[in-house]
């Protein structure tokens, strides 16, 4: 066994607890080098090794490099106590413990976990992991109120610049809801809705009001309480990074530069105030008309929170999404956090954050984050086809393996959005399946690998019916609501897998485990699984048909699986025979 690829820290995610008396611990090894992996545990202050238990952990996933073995200790005393016992292929026998990995027993120690506290246990919200997600940006949804539309509006057809007005608001939502609700959507995400200058609304003058284009406070308090009506959730965005230069601490200082009382709410370098060409103060990127907030600040941070608590409280919200998230320090999250569960428990905390994120998801600050890596390798595998089956798997096995099991079920599992090229899009581009019905093939395997995978699904809004766009603004097209244009292939696909993952608590709640990983056909498989319950899925992400020959063992004691895309059922023998044409899949129950 290569001892240096043996890796474990009695911490997270390597060490985390999922319930008052169990403890999930994980341990990483070179790739095909361990063939039983075994975990000898016992309460910390008993000194009687014969009263260790002993139990077998599974091989659950693997990238290029490494495997990873999974179990779950039991302890009646949360005082936890353990040691590895790993057995090589090559029939060599190593012991691994705090103090590394050795040939004896009592030369490599033990890891400890001193105690598992119901105080920092990660609790996520009940309901986050049954979610699916629509991601709304109010003016390019729906007009409902053509009373209050800008003075400088566009036509809903034309295409978009950075400066663009649609007119579309908060009662548009609202008469649309019933549209969600048959697509099967039961948590909305509305990007700012706050008093602001510009179009998307993440530079934001007011954090108290809404933006006059979009309405007023009984708007707001009208869409949140017909969405709850209809089982759907609610949550805004937030931006405490920075703010609007129209902002009124901001402006004050603009005014009254050093002598302003509020000076101290920004990084300012030097005075007077330098807005251009390179502003004398941070800001979000370079954008001298975003400020950025010193949350550090009490009277920042007193405030900011005051905001999180404010719009819980007035119209009932269900939760925010935090934008720029990672560029805030982790100290007003973990206040935040606190504030936000003690007024609503059951809330929703999610953190826009592009990169590994494991700082921020301990349970002490975010429930998760926009899972751009998740996108990544959806649109590295499905929609630009640069990544072989065993490469895909990989990407998601690091993802998987970067957090605890709680992390996992409440990422936000995106194909695209209101910042990046959507997924068709990309799929003409890379793959050049602009013409050919292909193009649509694939994006419905996205879909399905995204209802179906681990973690929270989000829908961009139009993603549904096979809207297009490239980079900001043209991802940011006003909604097609003309029936005609629509792509109602795609939609009624999305429906179908909406549903199916809404009914079976395996796709939900459930643990995920690699089934197929066929590279050189292009096929990947994969089972997810709760109790008694297992779903199987079969991707084909090839322009070849394919014949797939694997075995079934996960179904329990029935004779038949069926392919709930299909129809077509499956005899279970020792092997089963898929067959795929070009771009399909399977979902076997």
């Amino acid at each position: 066994m290569l001892k240096e690829a043996i890796y474990h820290v009695c911490d997270e995610p390597y060490a985390f607890p999922i319930g008052n008396h169990q403890l999930k611990v994980r341990l990483q090894a070179k790739k095909l080098d361990i063939c039983d992996c075994y975990l000898f545990h016992g309460d910390r202050y008993e000194s009687n090794k014969d009263k260790e238990e002993k139990i077998h952990l599974k091989r659950v996933a693997w990238d290029e490099n490494f495997d990873y073995f999974e179990g779950v200790i039991y302890s009646v005393t949360k005082r936890i106590k353990y040691r590895f016992n790993l057995i090589g292929n090559d029939k060599s026998e190593l012991w691994y413990g705090e103090n590394g990995v050795s040939e004896t027993l009592y030369k490599a120690g033990v890891f400890q976990f001193p105690y598992i506290s119901e105080q920092d246990m990660f609790d996520i919200p009940d309901w986050a992991s049954k979610a699916v997600v629509y991601q709304i940006l109010p003016d390019r949804f729906c007009n409902g109120d053509r009373s209050n539309d800008p003075e400088n509006i566009v036509s809903w057809e034309d295409k978009p610049t950075t400066d663009s007005f649609y007119g579309g608001d908060l009662k548009g939502i609202i008469d649309k809801l019933d549209y969600l609700e048959e697509l099967g959507i039961n948590l909305i995400y509305l990007t700012p809705i706050f008093t602001s200058p510009s179009n998307h609304k993440y530079d934001t003058i007011d954090y108290f009001s809404i933006d006059p284009y979009f309405g007023d406070l009984d708007v707001a308090k009208k869409l949140v309480e017909k969405a709850h009506q209809m089982g759907i959730h609610v949550i805004l965005d937030a931006t405490f990074h920075h703010c609007s230069e129209q902002f009124f601490a901001f402006k004050d200082v603009m005014t009254n530069g050093e002598a302003s009382r509020y000076k101290d709410w920004f990084y300012i370098n030097s005075f007077p105030i330098v807005q251009s060409p390179c502003p004398n103060y941070a800001t979000f990127g370079f954008l001298g008309g975003m400020p950025k907030l010193k949350t550090h600040n009490k009277e920042v941070r007193d405030y900011l929170i005051s905001i999180g608590r404010y719009w819980i409280a007035e119209i009932g919200i269900d939760g925010w999404r935090i934008d720029v998230a990672n560029e805030i320090d982790h100290e007003f999250w973990r206040l935040f956090r606190k504030e936000i569960k003690t007024i609503k428990p059951e809330s929703l905390i999610i953190g826009e954050i592009w990169h590994n994120a494991g700082a921020w998801l301990r349970g002490e600050q975010f429930d998760g984050i926009t899972n751009y890596k998740f996108r990544e390798a959806v649109h590295s595998f499905f929609a630009k086809g640069n990544i072989c089956v065993s490469e895909f798997n990989s990407l998601l096995t690091k993802n998987r393996m970067t957090y605890s099991d709680q992390a996992g079920r409440t990422m936000f599992n995106l194909l695209d959005s209101h910042d990046t090229e959507r997924f068709l899009t990309d799929c003409a581009q890379f793959r050049e399946l602009e013409n050919k019905d292909y193009s649509i093939r694939v994006m419905k395997l996205a879909v399905l690998f995204q209802m179906t995978y681990l973690g929270i699904p989000i829908i961009y809004y139009g993603d549904e019916i096979g809207m297009k766009g490239t980079m900001d603004p043209d991802c940011r097209k006003p909604m097609i609501w003309d029936s005609q244009r629509q792509n109602h292939i795609i939609l009624e696909f999305y429906k179908k897998l909406i549903a199916i993952r809404r009914r079976y608590e395996a796709l939900t709640d459930g643990e995920f485990s690699t089934w197929i990983e066929d590279d050189e056909q292009g096929v990947y498989g994969y089972i997810r699984f709760r109790d008694m319950e297992h779903v199987g899925v079969v991707l084909n992400n090839s322009n070849e048909a394919s014949v797939v020959i694997a075995k079934v063992d996960w179904c329990g004691g029935s004779n038949t699986i069926t392919d709930l895309i299909s129809g077509r059922e499956y005899s279970i023998d020792k092997d089963v025979l898929f067959e795929l044409s070009p771009y399909s899949c399977l979902l076997l129950v």
